[in-house]
């Protein structure tokens, strides 16, 4: 028999994700802050709970993908939220890009109250959430995640699990490096082609099937060239992501250069008034510079 979900946040990434799952089959039990953003999904089937406390009761199932770490903190350990709210046994999966050590805590805030938690980020930006082709980095003990697992595979593909509490935000930290410094190579290589006086679009058939190719450089590449900033992942979070990731290398002794750079440009780019625009809008500040 299907589990019963409640979805917090139905941003860019989490309205997509909570519509596979309603057509998947599941009932499906929203909340967020405006309730308007919850409208199409109300349209398609999904039930609106006024209070996290009164969705949290309801639910075998909770998923969050919510904006900050201050916010999964409020959402998940505040008297009016998650843990002390839900029924004893229910799962809880938090799949917004959040700090590690916050997974670790909740999953025993958790633990202690009978509940069961995995930390699960997500990557694949409003592409992957509509087409329910994630990539889902997940942490948390194996029996959890293999009892999640139907319900993962409604909203992502490529679904690991890492290890303990904690282990998925730490992949995500991967991640995010990794597209850190790679978005300032593409914005770099598309700024370079057209200062050689080539077409970039042609240059990006030629580069993206090589050893040069990246999700970003086939994804968000050709978004830059035709100056189209709508936001598959709004700036703002991906500062918040960087920091997160530049913090939690600090504590392990690590340098990260390319972060840092990536980082210095993006909160340029945010405090000119880019924060609501896709990350790809980082060509702006090679095309100012």
């Amino acid at each position: 028999m299907s589990k019963t979900i409640g979805f917090i946040g139905t941003g860019v990434m989490g309205s997509s994700m909570a519509q596979n799952l309603i057509n998947h089959g599941y009932e499906v039990h929203v909340h967020t802050r405006t309730k308007e953003k919850a409208d199409n999904l109300l349209n398609h089937g999904a039930i609106w709970e006024e209070s996290i406390a009164q969705l949290a009761k309801k639910s075998e199932v909770i998923i969050t993908i919510v904006g900050y770490p201050s916010d999964v903190e409020q959402v998940f350990l505040d008297t009016d939220g998650v843990i002390e709210n839900a029924r004893p046994g229910s799962f809880l999966i938090d799949m917004t890009t959040s700090d590690p050590l916050l997974a670790e805590r909740i999953h025993q805030s958790a633990k202690e109250r009978q509940l069961r938690a995995l930390d699960a980020p997500v990557s694949g930006g409003d592409i992957g959430a509509k087409s329910g082709k994630l990539s889902i980095m997940v942490g948390g003990t194996n029996d959890d995640f293999q009892e999640m697992l139907p319900i993962l595979k409604c909203m992502g593909e490529n679904i690991i699990h890492q290890g303990p509490a904690g282990a998925g935000q730490h992949t995500k930290m991967a991640n995010q490096i990794t597209i850190a410094s790679n978005m300032l190579g593409v914005s770099e290589a598309l700024m370079y082609a057209k200062k050689a006086g080539l077409d970039p679009a042609r240059v990006l058939e030629s580069i993206s099937s090589g050893a040069a190719g990246s999700w970003s450089l086939s994804n968000l590449a050709p978004r830059m060239i035709k100056k189209d900033y709508a936001p598959g992942f709004y700036i703002k979070h991906f500062i918040k992501d960087m920091k997160v990731a530049l913090q939690s290398a600090k504590n392990m002794g690590l340098t990260t250069p390319g972060l840092e750079l990536s980082l210095k440009l993006y909160e340029e780019l945010a405090e000119n008034g880019e924060e609501d625009s896709g990350t790809q809008a980082l060509i702006k500040w090679f095309e100012q510079n």
